[in-house]
């Protein structure tokens, strides 16, 4: 349905996964969460936002060389984890395309109903599972037999906090590792 609006006024607005809008051109290029007027705090994740915000440069650097995209974006890249993530999560992100509105700094912004730390976590458990089937086609039964033991011994949650600790997300001086 549409909405009422006064003539002449051309603000966007996007709808949150918990119903709330907000006019997507008031979110800062540094902002990682938004406290809603619902309570919660969605993630926020911009294309211009690194894939290292949620991964060390030596895997992201695995990724881009292994993970073929077939789309706009010269190489893997955020835009690919958050298309992941929509594809497992579709009621619970949202996308803006700002590509027509030059005042904004991004191009795509994309908001969810989790906070930015479960986001973390369900962007790893994500990329895990993308490894996981690609070394099911591994023909190398010990590269398959080192990853399934190493996948058992890592820890989602505990990778994403002590990740977190050492990118120091609550600065604005935050860098890769």
């Amino acid at each position: 349905m549409a909405q009422p609006r006064v003539p002449g006024d051309d603000r966007d607005t996007l709808e949150l996964p918990c119903g709330e809008s907000i006019d997507p051109t008031t979110i800062d290029l540094g902002m990682r969460e938004y406290d809603c007027n619902c309570g919660e705090r969605h993630a926020v994740v911009m294309d211009l936002h690194p894939p290292s915000r949620f991964f060390p440069e030596s895997l992201v650097d695995v990724l881009r060389e292994t993970v073929e995209t077939a789309d706009d974006f010269e190489e893997f890249g955020t835009p690919h984890l958050l298309g992941i993530v929509m594809e497992e999560f579709p009621e619970q992100v949202v996308a803006y395309d700002a590509a027509e509105t030059g005042s904004v700094g991004y191009t795509l912004l994309w908001m969810t109903d989790f906070d930015s730390h479960r986001l973390h976590v369900v962007v790893v458990e994500l990329v895990v599972e993308l490894m996981e089937h690609a070394i099911s086609h591994a023909e190398d039964d010990g590269a398959r037999t080192d990853f399934e033991r190493q996948m058992l011994e890592f820890d989602v949650e505990a990778f994403v906090d002590e990740y977190r600790a050492m990118r120091d997300f609550e600065s604005e001086h935050d860098r890769p590792v």
